[in-house]
């Protein structure tokens, strides 16, 4: 076999893989977990009232942690931010966007465990990072 061949028989390989990727990216989009989550998703950012505690709660967290880097922040503020988040969790539209994309959650670990199966690498957790502790 040529070096040609071989830079050949790489090259199909490459594109079979992405191809099969791009499948698997296509079958993962049809699974009812994401479109439960997709669902879910666009309930939340169709709601101008979430929408509104979202932001509340993301400038309650920037404060809270600009507070801690300069180390003004008390246990009180933690809790208080604990429990402006348990509040916006606990919203209907943010429950079920949350218990969807926990949904689609396990079951991408589950897809990342049959793929890293064969392989000596975690799929999901190590293909795409450089640097692990």
């Amino acid at each position: 076999m040529s070096v040609d061949s071989d830079a050949d028989a790489a090259a199909g390989a490459t594109d079979d893989v992405e191809a099969m990727g791009r499948e698997l990216g296509d079958a993962i989009a049809e699974l009812p977990e994401y479109e439960a989550f997709e669902e879910a998703r666009a309930a939340v950012q169709a709601d101008d009232d979430v929408q509104e505690e979202i932001q509340a709660f993301e400038q309650q967290r920037m404060q809270f942690a600009q507070a801690r880097q300069s180390g003004e922040a008390t246990q009180a503020d933690l809790m208080e931010l604990q429990a402006a988040q348990q509040e916006l969790h606990e919203q209907p539209l943010m429950a079920d966007f949350l218990e969807a994309q926990g949904a689609l959650t396990a079951r991408l670990e589950d897809i990342n465990r049959a793929i890293s199966e064969p392989l000596a690498v975690d799929f999901g957790g190590e293909a795409g990072g450089c640097c692990h502790d």
